[in-house]
């Protein structure tokens, strides 16, 4: 466009930008002009072109955002259409890059108070998911003593190559994953103390080529042990995921490890009551996530073909993505994808649009 003609549809621009200026982002409540969302705005034969940028890419209120915009332009006198494209910046925890020489935004811990509940699956899904939205995902297992990771991803053979004295990740379904699993004889137990999953838990971050990525998904081990201390005291967690199953023996367990991260500082993004259904009952981990003030992620149903994704390689988002569980997965997926935003976006100034256009 000519200086001309921009200079012909500056009202009409700003019009647009006041417009856009009352449509909130419903999980950060705060307009989309404020947030810095709005880009390359031009006005062409009663179009508005613009850009939104989210915060994710698996932003769950998508389509939310973009109706209100559309609605709120569309009032604009002049303006007949609207183009909408969209793109995502995800926020970078600074206290990572300021303690970690690595490019890695978020640090997402999934853990849970006990085995069995399928924290692996809910973190192997998440991460999937992630992935499948467009963001850079790694998944690490951090399990070092029992790694079930490499079952669920289908990576049962071969260790990763080293490159300059780092190791090279796996990829597959579109992540970047690593495990103790990769290093050692499945056949053979692991034996490590509480310094040495220490140090194991801290050279999957520094020791690996990881490149960058949007959320790094650490699959704990069950309980409130050495390992999730280590990880909450070795590197600068974005948030934690609670899984638990419905019933009130699994809730207690749960809410074991919702406490032990709130003493460590570590934000709760939320609970995910998992194989929910006739077996084990319905309603517990959403009833522990209310009565503790902490979000409730989603409920992912009981599901044979969970188990059998996870025995073959090949997760549920994945081998039965038409599945009531792999849309469940993608929309808690989702969730946490807005918490973490959330999360970021409190700990953080926010910088007003200063330049239109």
């Amino acid at each position: 466009m000519s200086d001309i003609n921009k200079m012909s549809n500056q009202p009409l621009h700003d019009s647009v930008m006041q417009a856009l200026g009352t449509v909130m982002e419903p999980e950060l409540h705060k307009d989309l002009v404020t947030l810095n969302m709005i880009r390359e705005l031009t006005i062409d034969e009663g179009t508005a072109h613009f850009t939104i940028m989210l915060t994710t890419p698996a932003c769950p209120l998508k389509d939310m955002i973009g109706q209100s915009a559309t609605d709120a332009v569309l009032k604009v006198e002049g303006l007949q259409h609207v183009d909408i494209k969209w793109d995502s910046d995800v926020p970078k925890n600074r206290r990572i890059h300021g303690l970690m020489n690595v490019n890695i935004r978020n640090i997402v811990a999934v853990g849970s108070g006990k085995g069995g509940v399928g924290k692996t699956s809910v973190a192997v899904n998440l991460a999937v998911s992630l992935a499948q939205e467009g963001a850079r995902v790694g998944l690490m297992d951090a399990d070092i003593l029992t790694p079930n990771v490499p079952i669920m991803v289908g990576l049962m053979h071969g260790r990763p190559r080293v490159v300059e004295g780092k190791m090279i990740p796996f990829e597959v379904y579109g992540l970047k994953t690593i495990s103790m699993g990769f290093l050692t004889d499945p056949d053979k137990p692991l034996i490590l103390r509480g310094p040495m999953l220490h140090s194991a838990i801290r050279q999957f971050f520094q020791d690996v080529t990881w490149g960058e990525l949007d959320y790094m998904i650490v699959d704990l081990p069950p309980g409130t042990g050495d390992a999730p201390l280590s990880l909450a005291q070795s590197v600068p967690l974005t948030g934690a995921v609670i899984v638990s199953q419905p019933q009130d023996v699994a809730i207690g367990d749960a809410l074991r490890s919702l406490g032990m991260f709130a003493e460590l500082n570590v934000p709760i993004l939320g609970v995910v009551e998992n194989m929910a259904g006739d077996l084990f009952g319905v309603g517990g981990g959403e009833r522990l996530a209310m009565e503790h003030d902490v979000p409730f992620l989603g409920r992912i149903p009981l599901d044979i073909d969970v188990r059998k994704g996870g025995d073959y390689g090949r997760p549920i988002v994945i081998g039965v993505p038409d599945s009531s569980a792999a849309q469940a997965f993608r929309q808690m997926a989702r969730n946490v994808a807005a918490r973490v935003s959330v999360v970021q976006f409190q700990n953080a100034e926010v910088i007003p649009l200063n330049v239109i256009g």
